[in-house]
């Protein structure tokens, strides 16, 4: 496949339904889809046919599984919070005073700690309850 081939097969999977969707996955991986939503499986054949001719993008294979499984069970699906590499570092100043966030494999690291989210983070520097990817300029407010 080439990355033109690749194009076309993309643009056709925005054209079609549901049954038909289902039936192209059929036709190529051999088992029956187990998403209900079309976006949802426009995405993973997407991602597939990406995948076969560009290598495995083993986050984005994580993010679209958890998309299928919470569409599965017919839950809502909330926009995924942005992720870092570990090693970037989130700068937020606070009352005249300058922040700096690591970001670990595991959490955050903040004045020489480890941290698990970074609402902890942002309520230990102001006191009160923050979401924490708003509070660094992660997330608009609502």
């Amino acid at each position: 496949m080439t990355p033109l081939d690749l194009e076309a097969q993309l643009a056709r999977l925005q054209t079609m339904g549901i049954d038909a969707l289902r039936a192209v996955w059929r036709e190529r991986y051999g088992t029956r889809p187990t998403v209900r939503s079309p976006d949802v499986l426009r995405r993973l054949l997407a991602d597939r046919l990406q995948t076969e001719l560009w290598g495995r993008d083993i986050e984005l294979e994580r993010d679209l599984e958890r998309l299928a499984r919470t569409y599965a069970r017919g839950g809502a699906v909330s926009r995924a919070a942005p992720r870092f590499r570990p090693g970037s570092v989130l700068v937020r100043e606070h009352a005249g005073e300058m922040h700096r966030v690591e970001v670990l494999d595991d959490g955050f690291r903040w004045n020489d700690q480890r941290w698990r989210t970074l609402s902890q983070i942002a309520r230990e520097i102001t006191g009160v309850r923050w979401n924490g990817p708003r509070f660094f300029g992660l997330r608009e407010a609502a």
